[in-house]
């Protein structure tokens, strides 16, 4: 029997006609007879008439029609998935990223002019730095004090560069004396005339900024001009630069240069690890952290659970389940003297010691007679086979289970601790074991895995709501 159709009711005048059918199949021809069935009505029992049903052979017109061998076994390719789709987005997502770097961090961009100013020599920024001062407008509004300021900064600053380091700090006399004392040593030819000038100039703009003394305008173009020529004093006295200052001056420029790619590298790898944990943090809000760990480094549950499942049956009569992978026909191991009283065929995934293992196995009794199957035997029998496998601790409980299209069985469940293989260590584990039972045959899933596993879980609950087996079978 492959299907029981519910019961069709039809009025005819004051009667009703019950009409109850059934859908049987058959693939050996010959002649079969279907036995009395038994009906009951109330308190009233009746039987109906057997039946003969010829199954005849399907005729062939061999002159119309070939014949054929059967097709080999042809190995189908496995789908390739979305990961093509999620490849492609990955990598627009590490090219717009990298393209942004180059733009704003690794192009190599036109120089600004404060860049190229400080490029030049101090003396040629000295002298560039006096020209921008006359297209100032400070001496037409009279500000003095920001002029007088910005003139002294010139020659302090070229100074500091080419004579004495700390001419930007120094007050004026500190600068003055620093300057006799390089003359005295002979360290720098500068005349007395040119440091009577530089000290004149600083003590008067010292004036003008701290005492708000005013000088005439014609009088700050005049320190302006006297600037200018002593600069071109102190360069004319500075001796030549040696080979040995060359090579210090190409290697500060080296360090420099590599200094600003350090920099970069620094930003570039900053920028990386920041939008890689902004995305981490992003999905570990969503998804949980747990989740998004197991989707970077991997785990066999998820990856069970999210892979491609598969719905089939197994065994006769058939148990239709969806499960993550294919059941594989299993020896059942039984003994000799068993093998006489049961028929068992077995259909699995993993073994107690893997991280899932699920099972469907269906025992067809012979000889069974007027006795009934009991399922809490069998059942304790698969408790037995665990405890032969090295589980240990199990703790059972047991209640009524009912599949999604209303078969009732006896669901077994709990807890144990399995054996962690090449190790005398165990870890806790989960397992449920149904029974079915219909006439003769008794049918049983088998599901273990590891505690706290919440991927397993799902899978357990999904294989558990896709159990389909008829209410009841008959010959």
């Amino acid at each position: 029997m492959i299907e029981s159709y519910a019961v069709d009711t039809v009025k005819k005048n004051s009667k009703y006609n019950l009409i109850k059918k059934y859908g049987l199949t058959q693939f050996d021809s010959g002649a079969y007879t279907i036995p009395k069935q038994k009906i009951v009505v109330g308190n009233k029992t009746f039987f109906t008439d057997s039946l003969q049903v010829i199954v005849n052979n399907i005729v062939v017109d061999t002159t119309k029609q070939g014949l054929y061998d059967i097709k080999p076994i042809i190995e189908v390719k496995k789908t390739s998935g979305n990961w093509l789709k999620y490849l492609l987005i990955s990598l627009l997502i590490i090219g717009v990223v990298a393209a942004l770097l180059w733009w704003f961090i690794w192009r190599k961009k036109p120089l600004t002019e404060a860049e190229q100013i400080a490029l030049l020599p101090p003396y040629d920024r000295a002298k560039l730095a006096l020209k921008k001062l006359d297209e100032s407008h400070y001496l037409e509004h009279e500000d003095l004090k920001t002029y007088y300021s910005e003139l002294t900064l010139v020659i302090r600053k070229y100074l500091d560069e080419k004579v004495y380091d700390h001419a930007l700090e120094s007050t004026t006399d500190e600068l003055v004396t620093r300057l006799n004392l390089l003359k005295q040593g002979n360290q720098i030819d500068l005349s007395a005339e040119t440091i009577k000038n530089i000290e004149s100039i600083l003590k008067r703009a010292d004036l003008v900024k701290f005492a708000k003394s005013a000088p005439d305008v014609a009088l700050a173009e005049l320190d302006r001009n006297t600037i200018d020529a002593e600069i071109d004093h102190v360069k004319d006295v500075l001796p030549e630069p040696d080979e040995e200052e060359k090579l210090l001056d190409e290697q500060y420029r080296n360090e420099q240069a590599q200094k600003k790619k350090r920099k970069k590298m620094i930003i570039t790898v900053a920028i990386c690890v920041f939008l890689l944990l902004a995305t981490i943090g992003g999905f570990s809000l969503k998804y949980g952290f747990n989740y998004v760990k197991d989707t970077i480094i991997g785990h066999q549950s998820k990856e069970l659970l999210e892979g491609n499942w598969v719905t089939s049956s197994y065994g006769f009569p058939p148990v239709s389940i969806s499960t993550p992978k294919v059941l594989k026909r299993m020896d059942a191991n039984i003994p000799d003297e068993l093998k006489q009283q049961v028929d068992i065929t077995t259909f699995g995934y993993g073994s107690l010691i893997d991280k899932f293992n699920v099972v469907v196995a269906t025992s067809k009794y012979k000889n069974l007679g007027e006795n009934k199957i009991d399922v809490q035997q069998a059942i304790e029998a698969n408790l037995k086979m665990y405890e032969a496998a090295g589980a240990k601790n199990i703790i059972t409980k047991n209640e009524k289970f009912e599949t999604p299209n209303g078969a009732q069985g006896l669901k077994v469940f709990g807890t144990l601790s399995m054996p962690i293989p090449g190790t005398s260590k165990l870890e806790n584990g989960k397992y449920v074991i149904l029974g079915f039972t219909a006439q003769n045959v008794m049918q049983q899933i088998v599901l273990t895995w590891r505690e706290n596993d919440t991927y397993a879980d799902q899978i357990v609950e999904r294989i558990l709501n896709s159990i389909e087996l008829k209410k009841e079978e008959s010959k």
